[in-house]
């Protein structure tokens, strides 16, 4: 019988520990691995594009979403959620392909991932704008969907300058 309460007792904690995670709690790793992956690609387009439109947007990469993951953290920080430092595996491979280009061939590359990647960024953040249940993951989607919009905007007509299909 001892032993039963000790086995309960030691439980209580993991039950007490899981109630009170966030369920919002996925999107927060997502958009910070997302976040740190957009920053790295954006810095190889400044240094491996060829055509200045992706060098520019590559900047603009990096100054918009480290601003949105520094403002990401300040969040997770206040809820004790603990975010990635790294992009996930996926996106880390993505960057080794990446790296590994040169010229128009790097440019193309770059330009369509940077496409595909916003459309569904874009839809994660208009879910959890519409259906998260934790109001400062909403207000963040929310406030970060006009950017989001503004680069898959400016992607695609770098993708249509330069003849990259993107469908």
């Amino acid at each position: 019988m001892k032993a039963l309460i000790c086995c309960v007792l030691a439980a209580v904690p993991l039950v007490v520990v899981a109630a009170g995670k966030s369920p919002d709690e996925s999107f927060y790793k997502k958009a910070a691995e997302g976040g740190i992956s957009e920053v790295e690609q954006g810095q190889l387009a400044q240094d491996k594009g060829k055509d200045p439109a992706v060098k520019a947007f590559g900047a603009m990469m990096m100054k918009d979403h480290s601003a949105a993951n520094e403002r990401l953290k300040g969040i997770a920080a206040s809820k004790g959620i603990d975010l990635p430092t790294s992009s996930s595996m996926t996106q880390m491979a993505t960057k080794t392909k990446l790296e590994a280009l040169s010229g128009d061939t790097f440019d193309k590359s770059y330009i369509s991932g940077m496409v595909k990647d916003h459309r569904e960024d874009i839809k994660e953040f208009e879910n959890e704008a519409q259906n998260g249940q934790d109001p400062e993951a909403r207000a963040f989607a929310a406030k970060t969907l006009p950017t989001l919009k503004l680069h898959l905007s400016k992607i695609e007509s770098i993708a249509a300058s330069d003849g990259v299909k993107t469908e």
